[in-house]
């Protein structure tokens, strides 16, 4: 009778699994699409108002006015009074990597051992996942899937998130690698009675000076070709030859000077800083540099007792104004359901100094740039994916970003998920009554 139970509650759970199962990616485009009359936020800095869009096998055909005497490709929707934006990207995430926190089957984010530059996300990234396809009724399109933990956590790859596999779903394969620059300073841990404020880490030099060893064994690596192949270090010659971005997850101004020596001392090509906080601080170093910066949360508190109440909503502000290339990440505490909140964060940004439009390049074209991709997507652009959403209204406020159209690569995407679903099941439940 118990053998009975459990096989029929597996069979339940099992059915429950597929009722409420990813939805099936959409076919390739066939037919050519003509949207007309909205108001085009092209991610660049510039509007059309009463905008012509054309796209063809995914990709974008033409950009313009609709009173523009040209003929109309394939099937035309008229969008007058709606909003047409490039499909948002979220760097710095785990989406597809953990399905849920308190499963450890289903969390492929972190890997055994301090330094797993050869480490890919990529192959680990679930298509399939619940938590991913929620991000699309937000705008949220695309983004770069980064391993976790370690000293250096690994290699992220950019996706968009409609496909069947994590091959399908790539749209740049091993982007860059990952690195948690050491902390300078520490709090006290008040489990063992230590006072909680911040204090030198005495360990700080050791740790600078065990990365520096870990890239000079890789350079004479490189250097000797010999065998047999060590993929750590193989990892590493991407660095060198540009082919990869080093991500160095950082915060202090301390340690964003310090990572910014390091680069030159080590010949790493391209550097971005990833969090940032007090970056505002060495703006000038890094556009010096030409150093962009992947801002840390913006709905976040502050985090020094000197630090202005609202120093999170400007440091994008302060960046810009400074001449720094910047994007906005979400990493942190539930950063996977957050995600989708990130046309909001820049939102912020907007209501704390920036033009609207330049706060949404922080998640389209300049976020686009710094991951290498902007040839591809991140703006409304001839020759670029048709990546791209229609909304009834300003997508960077929640109250009316309500997408009524997506694509991606000109494909015509599901805004249906779980949470809408269950939405649905529940309005009609107490409509009813």
């Amino acid at each position: 009778m118990n053998t009975l139970k459990y096989n029929i509650l597996i069979i339940t759970l099992l059915l429950s699994s597929l009722v409420i199962a990813q939805q099936t990616p959409a076919p390739k485009q066939s037919n050519a699409i003509s949207i007309e009359g909205a108001t085009a936020h092209l991610g660049n800095g510039e509007v059309i108002e009463n905008s012509l869009i054309m796209f063809s096998d995914g990709k974008i055909t033409f950009v313009g006015r609709a009173t523009v005497k040209i003929a109309r490709q394939g099937q035309v929707m008229n969008a007058k009074g709606k909003h047409i934006y490039p499909g948002f990207i979220a760097p710095n995430s785990t989406l597809g990597l953990v399905e849920v926190d308190a499963v450890r089957a289903s969390n492929d984010a972190d890997e055994v051992g301090a330094m797993n530059p050869h480490i890919r996300s990529l192959i680990a990234y679930n298509t399939e996942s619940k938590v991913v396809e929620s991000m699309r009724p937000n705008g949220v399109l695309m983004g770069q899937i980064t391993p976790r933990g370690g000293r250096i956590s690994g290699t992220s790859s950019i996706v968009h998130f409609d496909a069947w596999n994590w091959e399908d779903a790539a749209i740049k394969v091993d982007d860059g690698i990952h690195l948690n620059w050491p902390n300078p300073f520490s709090r006290g841990r008040w489990w063992l009675g230590e006072p909680a404020m911040l204090k030198e880490n005495k360990d700080y030099k050791k740790q600078v000076d065990e990365l520096t060893s870990y890239f000079a064994e890789s350079s004479a690596y490189q250097a000797s070709n010999k065998l047999p192949r060590h993929l750590p270090f193989k990892a590493l010659q991407g660095l060198i030859d540009g082919s990869k971005k080093l991500y160095v997850h950082v915060d202090g101004e301390r340690g964003i000077t310090d990572a910014i020596n390091f680069t030159k001392e080590n010949s790493i090509k391209h550097l971005v800083i990833v969090g940032g906080y007090e970056a505002h601080k060495v703006s000038s170093l890094l556009k010096q540099n030409n150093i962009p910066v992947l801002l840390q949360r913006v709905h976040s508190r502050p985090k020094n007792d000197d630090d202005d109440y609202d120093l999170p909503f400007k440091l994008a502000n302060k960046l810009v104004d400074a001449g720094v290339l910047v994007g906005l990440e979400n990493a942190g505490q539930m950063e996977r359901m957050n995600a989708r909140n990130l046309p909001f964060l820049a939102g912020t940004c907007a209501a704390h100094g920036l033009d609207k439009e330049q706060a949404l390049s922080l998640i389209t074209l300049n976020t686009a740039k710094i991951l290498g991709v902007d040839a591809m997507v991140g703006s409304l652009e001839v020759g670029k994916d048709a990546t791209l959403f229609i909304s009834e209204g300003d997508a960077l406020d929640m109250r009316t970003n309500k997408l009524e159209k997506a694509y991606i690569q000109g494909r015509d995407i599901s805004l249906e998920s779980h949470q809408t679903e269950l939405y649905k099941r529940y309005n009609n439940k107490y409509k009813q009554q």
